[in-house]
């Protein structure tokens, strides 16, 4: 988790990947990252090692989903550290926050609203599938 960590950091990225003998970098903003591996390549987060700069519920949900083994970020939201402690996966964070807030620093991220009732993983992942479709939509008009 260590090399992880540093990358992260050091490289500047988003979020950093271990399955096994290969490390993935990413650097999209939001859970665009995740949510595309949950849904086009779940075998990579199956067991993987994952350090990522901020988690909130809707990432930590995707997470859970995708079956990782551990998880470090720099932030993490109360609703997010809950679902990973229910899944069993072993989480080092240097801040917890009530919650994300969004980009603009005005409001929760939309993200952590839309997912601020669920009570598990899986009630999140429907609420996280049509945010992002709705953002693919908007991108392309």
């Amino acid at each position: 988790m260590e090399e992880l960590i540093k990358t992260l950091h050091e490289g500047g990225y988003s979020c950093v990947i271990q399955q096994g003998n290969v490390i993935r970098t990413f650097t999209q903003r939001g859970v665009n990252d995740l949510y595309a591996l949950l849904t086009e390549e779940p075998h990579f987060l199956r067991g993987a090692s994952v350090a990522d700069k901020v988690i909130g519920k809707a990432a930590a949900a995707l997470l859970v989903a995708g079956g990782i083994k551990e998880l470090y970020t720099g932030v993490i939201s109360n609703g997010a550290l809950e679902l990973l402690a229910q899944a069993g996966i072993p989480t080092a964070y240097d801040k917890k926050v009530p919650y994300i807030i969004n980009r603009t620093h005005t409001d929760r991220c939309p993200l952590e609203k839309r997912c601020a009732e669920a009570t598990s993983a899986a009630e999140c992942l429907p609420l996280i599938a049509s945010f992002v479709e709705e953002m693919k939509l908007r991108s392309h008009v």
